[in-house]
């Protein structure tokens, strides 16, 4: 006969956990949650990312905040758009006349 698992399982955000239940989680994950990160999807279309995290009567899974990268232009609009140096050809007229530093 198996025995049963009677941890409560419960899904929070990395935030609610208590200041020792955090450095746990930094500790049992030191290079980051990135390999083992999961998405859930919602009902609703939304998602969020987790982690598990397990303590001696609760299975967690932690909601990590992630910023999803979602293909909307910043307010930098243009900012590559000017190819041109300023100054390069400044630059360039200065590069062929002798320096202090090639003496």
């Amino acid at each position: 006969m198996a025995t049963e698992n009677k941890k409560k399982r419960l899904v929070t955000s990395f935030h609610n956990l208590t200041p020792e239940q955090q450095a746990e989680v930094k500790t049992l994950y030191p290079l980051g949650f990135n390999d083992v990160m999961q998405r859930i999807d919602k009902p609703d279309g939304s998602f969020i990312y987790v982690v598990p995290f397990e303590t001696e009567d609760t299975y967690y899974l932690v909601k990590i905040d992630v910023k999803i990268d979602d293909g909307q232009e910043d307010d930098n609009d243009g900012y590559y758009d000017n190819d041109d140096l300023q100054g390069a050809d400044e630059l360039a007229d200065t590069a062929d006349e002798p320096s202090d530093d090639d003496f």
